[in-house]
């Protein structure tokens, strides 16, 4: 990252904004940090922070957002006793044993041993589901079982039980590389995904690969930009105080550059999840990864 890349983007901000971004310029040489060269082992097993990136990638390396967080934040992910996620993990664990719904089944009942049968759900996700017509999020997945299969109540995508459940079943795809398919029906997916990563929005008129490609290490409000990857969700944000979806986040920054957020569960958030899970291959599954 350098000084130059940064200048390049407020340039090509409009009017006003550029104004205030140059004097953010500045004072760019305090505002940049490079990823940071720890090792994320989380109850002895290392997980894969830092890995060449595709031939097809914008970066020359991929890095997850644990590498650019503080010592402190660090070190809430190395040990699962301290991970705050991990409550929200244990309730995962119940809800899977629990009958719910008309059919009297659980999870169990079908798919036995989550650390068997969940193992790897989370690196390949989204996936493409024939009878939907198009990809699938693990939430899409979740709520399937329970309507279909179970009889029970489709779960809203940000509650309390779905972000429990999906953080338990990623548990246990973790230190697994992601790797989503991209070819067949996916492809166009991809296209579309691509296309509203790379267009500017709102009335910050910025894209997400303003900030998360051309300018990760770059700091704002007391964090460091990252590459913008979702190996570790649902997340537990210090800010927030608790777990979150991809796609919360995806709203998020939506809001923050001031635009019209598509809601949780679309066909753009489930392109753009699409997507962004395909930049960062090979990176392994932090699930439950620990923010700022």
């Amino acid at each position: 990252m350098t000084i130059k890349t940064f200048r390049n983007l407020i340039r090509a901000l409009p009017g006003s904004l550029a104004v205030t971004g140059l004097a953010l310029a500045a004072s760019a040489p305090l505002a940049l940090a490079d990823p940071d060269d720890n090792k994320l082992v989380i109850e002895g097993t290392e997980i894969v922070t830092d890995v060449a990136a595709p031939k097809d990638s914008p970066f020359d390396r991929l890095y997850s957002g644990w590498r650019f967080r503080s010592p402190e934040t660090q070190a809430l992910q190395t040990d699962d006793f301290d991970n705050p996620a991990f409550a929200a993990v244990e309730i995962g664990a119940d809800l899977w044993e629990a009958v719910d719904g008309s059919e009297g089944k659980s999870c169990a009942t079908c798919h036995g041993d989550a650390a068997e049968s969940m193992k790897g759900v989370r690196a390949s996700m989204p996936k493409w589901s024939e009878k939907a017509g198009k990809p699938q999020a693990l939430e899409n997945h979740v709520n399937t079982c329970r309507t279909e299969r179970m009889g029970a109540d489709a779960w809203k995508w940000e509650a309390g039980d779905m972000l429990a459940m999906t953080a338990f079943i990623g548990v246990q795809s973790r230190g697994m590389p992601i790797s989503v398919k991209t070819d067949g029906p996916m492809q166009s997916w991809m296209e579309k995904g691509k296309e509203l990563y790379y267009t500017r929005v709102g009335q910050l008129d910025l894209a997400c690969s303003n900030c998360h490609e051309a300018n990760y290490g770059v700091k704002i409000r007391s964090d460091h930009l990252s590459q913008g990857q979702i190996n570790g969700f649902p997340v537990y944000r210090l800010k927030w105080g608790g777990l979150g979806s991809i796609h919360r986040r995806f709203k998020g920054c939506m809001d923050q550059v001031r635009a019209k957020p598509y809601k949780r569960g679309s066909d753009e958030f489930l392109a753009l999840e699409l997507y962004v899970a395909s930049r960062g291959a090979g990176l392994s599954v932090e699930t439950p990864a620990v923010r700022n």
